[in-house]
């Protein structure tokens, strides 16, 4: 089953660093993820020298997984040019695009 992750809530930083990213790292998660959508603060993840998201720049080159933060809440946050290889910015519609030949099965927003 191939899904992409949207991160919104508070406890984001928990579930991806407890248990998505050893996971992913491990090879066990149980999905095939291609991309992630990170809104408000969550996007602090995305900034080169935070651990999740350093670790989650190399699954993604490793498996072209796709890492996106909302573009105003990168620019809001004054994050643009420090974000993680790899990472980008953008909007649903571009979230959108990036993904549309993926073939999805869901989208989980945590």
């Amino acid at each position: 089953m191939k899904v992409a992750y949207i991160f919104s809530t508070n406890n984001a930083h928990y579930i991806l660093s407890q248990m998505i990213v050893p996971q992913l790292e491990a090879g066990h998660h149980g999905f095939e993820v291609a991309g992630m959508f990170f809104f408000v603060d969550n996007t602090f993840m995305l900034v080169k020298g935070n651990d999740v998201g350093e670790r989650l720049s190399k699954i993604a080159k490793e498996k072209g997984m796709l890492l996106m933060g909302c573009n105003q809440c990168v620019i809001d946050r004054k994050l643009l040019g420090n974000l993680v290889d790899g990472a980008v910015i953008g909007c649903f519609p571009d979230l959108h695009q990036a993904l549309a030949g993926a073939g999805l099965d869901q989208v989980i927003t945590l």
